[in-house]
């Protein structure tokens, strides 16, 4: 946690190399509405407020925005990149508990790639045998209207 300190003018929080809110988001590529929602989840400490009740955010904030963003392009959940930001900020931590992560989570993507590829082969399917003409017989839409579970096309 930071420690809590009296505000100060906004120009005078920009002298002291903080950066509002727009800034941080221009300079690290998350948008406002995302940073605030970073900090309510505690990813990043609650931010220093000026006289006029404006976050201000430090470089150190900033990096860890960026660290955050970057996680979350690499498709990180918000409690797995709690872990790594964890980890990062611990510089006694073993890199093997951040390896573990990694290759979690590379399973799960692979999991998720085949059940697109397979959402994908089973569409392709049933749109290969769709006449697409001006009758009204559909296998697209039989195939989506039927009450059973998980039934595909051979």
């Amino acid at each position: 946690m930071r420690a809590a300190r009296a505000p100060v003018e906004l120009a005078e929080a920009k002298g002291r190399g903080y950066y509002s809110i727009g800034r941080a988001a221009e300079l690290t590529g998350v948008t406002a509405k995302m940073i605030r929602h970073y900090e309510s989840q505690g990813l990043i400490p609650k931010a220093n407020r000026t006289v006029g009740d404006y976050r201000v955010y430090s470089a150190s904030d900033l990096h860890a925005l960026r660290f955050i963003r970057r996680a979350r392009d690499l498709g990180f959940s918000i409690k797995e990149i709690e872990s790594l930001l964890g980890l990062w900020r611990n510089q006694r931590r073993a890199s093997e508990q951040v390896k573990r992560l990694a290759v979690q989570h590379i399973a799960a993507l692979d999991r998720k790639i085949s059940e697109l590829q397979s959402m994908r082969a089973t569409l392709a399917d049933l749109a290969a045998h769709c006449q697409g003409d001006e009758r009204p017989q559909c296998p697209i839409l039989d195939d989506l209207g039927r009450c059973s579970g998980d039934q595909r096309r051979k």
